[in-house]
């Protein structure tokens, strides 16, 4: 049987590259997409080169993005799941002492990074069915005052639930995973007492071994502590 493949955004470090450890261990190929050539590179090594393609691009360029879901599609012969993983927030939240430029930044990876991803997959998810997965948060799921980085999430979330809706007309399913805090380095200060990158990723592998008849389009993991 031959393995399915997965793509993943922001695959270079936290949440991205425990889910391409994750898939690969389940069986899947893994196809690398980010901006870091030489952690891309590290990661299709440790995981090997018969099963991880290492796809430098950059999210907020649509032209990269479907470049590499063409390459990615001709190596492993399709692209059965497409895991929407980057995002970045902000070093001072709230409109009062936010800088305007970082909001671009934030929103050009958040929003428009999201829509190229989906739109350069849009073909070789619908050929294979697929599955689409996005990286949400708690952040979009409640009022936090005056959180543009929750607003970017709450478009995710907002999404998730229309492209779930467009994509059962042809078979494919869509999930968003929305965590909690999350310690990765996202975060100037290490994070140990919340969620793992790999608790992340285990929620991924789990939404995408759903058999087909089910359709799971959230999963909402929140930390204990």
């Amino acid at each position: 049987m031959t393995a399915k493949t997965l793509f993943i955004t922001g695959a270079s470090s936290g949440i991205g590259a425990a889910t391409a450890r994750a898939a690969a261990h389940a069986g899947w190929n893994v196809a690398l997409f980010a901006r870091n050539r030489e952690k891309l590179d590290a990661l299709a090594d440790e995981i090997g080169p018969d099963h991880a393609l290492a796809l430098p691009g950059d999210v907020t360029r649509l032209d990269d993005i479907s470049a590499a879901i063409e390459r990615a599609a001709t190596h492993f012969q399709g692209i059965d799941a497409v895991f929407a993983n980057a995002g970045t927030g902000l070093s001072t939240p709230g409109i009062e002492q936010g800088d305007p430029e970082e909001w671009r930044t934030m929103m050009e990876v958040n929003v428009m990074g999201l829509l190229w991803t989906i739109k350069a997959a849009h073909a070789a998810l619908k050929a294979s069915r697929g599955h689409l997965i996005l990286t949400g948060s708690a952040a979009g799921k409640r009022y936090i005052p005056g959180s543009i980085y929750g607003a970017s999430k709450w478009f995710v979330h907002g999404l998730a639930g229309n492209m779930s809706e467009a994509m059962r007309d042809w078979g494919g399913r869509c999930t968003v995973i929305a965590p909690g805090m999350v310690d990765t380095p996202f975060f100037d200060e290490p994070k140990p007492d919340k969620l793992q990158p790999a608790d992340v990723a285990a929620s991924v592998v789990h939404a995408l071994e759903q058999p087909r008849r089910a359709d799971l389009r959230e999963i909402f993991l929140m930390p204990t502590g």
